[in-house]
């Protein structure tokens, strides 16, 4: 039993910063597909070279993971907790746990986020790559959540 809660929690662990890393590369990766739709904001432009400085330039990359694990951690820890202590194990709630972890941390560096429109967009991203660390997450540790463990065939 000792043995099974040690494995959860490093899974829990492993997950979530992969999870962050991946969850990085996606805000990268999606403003530069809408900073090349016509008609992006200007600014999606710089955004779309800024985030691949933050990936190129490795003391400015480990920044900027070290300060989303900060604005992220609690968040994740309480959503992991409730999906490790209700077995919750679907793909779907895992990846909405990303995107509300996501913007939750979007929200601490920009409180007034929510009355500025400019800011949706990015809230919007910033959830979306959250969907995408959620479902990262899933893959390594939310598959298997929880102490309850799937009925198997004995039969077969």
């Amino acid at each position: 039993m000792m043995g099974y809660v040690l494995k959860r929690i490093l899974m829990v662990l492993v997950g979530y910063l992969v999870a962050v890393l991946v969850g990085l590369i996606a805000v990268v990766v999606i403003y530069a597909i809408l900073s090349s739709l016509p008609n992006a904001p200007g600014y999606f432009e710089l955004m779309e070279f800024t985030p691949v400085a933050v990936l190129v330039v490795p003391p400015l990359g480990m920044f900027v993971y070290f300060l989303t694990i900060i604005l992220t951690v609690m968040q994740t820890l309480v959503f992991a907790l409730i999906a490790e202590f209700f077995s919750l194990r679907s793909f779907w709630l895992h990846m909405l746990f990303g995107a509300a972890a996501a913007a939750a941390g979007f929200m601490l560096i920009w409180p007034d986020a929510a009355d500025d429109p400019e800011r949706w967009a990015d809230m919007g991203i910033i959830a979306g790559a959250g969907l995408v660390a959620g479902l990262i997450y899933w893959l390594i540790a939310g598959r298997d959540a929880g102490f309850r463990r799937p009925l198997v065939n004995r039969l077969a």
